[in-house]
């Protein structure tokens, strides 16, 4: 699939804050929910796995990582920490 044709959909969520607190302009957070696709004709095909409660959608063009994710660090064996502390 070419990335210049993949778009990413995603639904826009904001919240207040909580009652007490300092004024504050309202938190959006961004879920993705799906993915879109361009069609010869220019149209869109969109996949979703969620429905917004909203029902808004926001389509961005599609930005690969430019590396991938790092690996967390290997967890050590119980059965090695056990032993060294007896």
């Amino acid at each position: 699939m070419d990335p210049a044709k993949m778009k990413i959909v995603y639904a826009i969520t904001s919240r207040e804050a909580k009652p007490g607190i300092a004024h504050k302009p309202p938190k959006k957070y961004w879920h993705r929910v799906g993915v879109a696709f361009v069609n010869r004709d220019g149209s869109l095909s969109v996949k979703l796995e969620a429905l917004p409660v909203s029902g808004e959608l926001h389509i961005r063009d599609y930005v690969p990582a430019s590396e991938p994710a790092p690996e967390p660090p290997a967890m050590p064996s119980r059965r090695a920490g056990a032993s060294a502390i007896l």
